[in-house]
């Protein structure tokens, strides 16, 4: 694997983290300190806004896990990948494209996320 496919696997890691130390701790790893995130229902400033936003993900959303569902493509310091949320055993309840800016210390330093698909209740 490359160094960004290691580094968009460590982001969805860091949305299934349910142990708040560890999730901080990669967190740390992955983001830059001046880090953000927009997607349409979320947005999270910083690494402590970053750690909330995926607290609140996981409360709305208990034992659903993220995963990468396609290959990281880049160019520059600009990175594009596909993902889905989806219960252990179950379909997707959202899938999305997220499209991010890398600083050169190889760590995000924005994501803003689209939802392709939103399963209806």
């Amino acid at each position: 694997m490359n160094t960004l496919t290691d580094l968009i696997d460590r982001y969805i890691a860091t949305w299934n983290e349910t142990d708040g130390s560890r999730r901080r701790d990669l967190i740390a790893r992955t983001w830059t300190e001046g880090a953000s995130y927009l997607d349409p229902v979320l947005q999270g400033d910083g690494r402590d806004g970053i750690d909330a936003m995926i607290v609140a993900v996981h409360e709305r959303f208990p034992g659903h896990r993220f995963r990468r569902t396609g290959d990281v493509e880049s160019h520059h310091d600009r990175v594009r990948f596909t993902w889905e949320l989806a219960p252990e055993a179950g379909d997707p309840v959202v899938s999305g494209t997220d499209f991010g800016i890398v600083a050169p210390d190889d760590r995000l330093h924005a994501i803003t996320g689209f939802f392709d698909h939103v399963r209806q209740a």
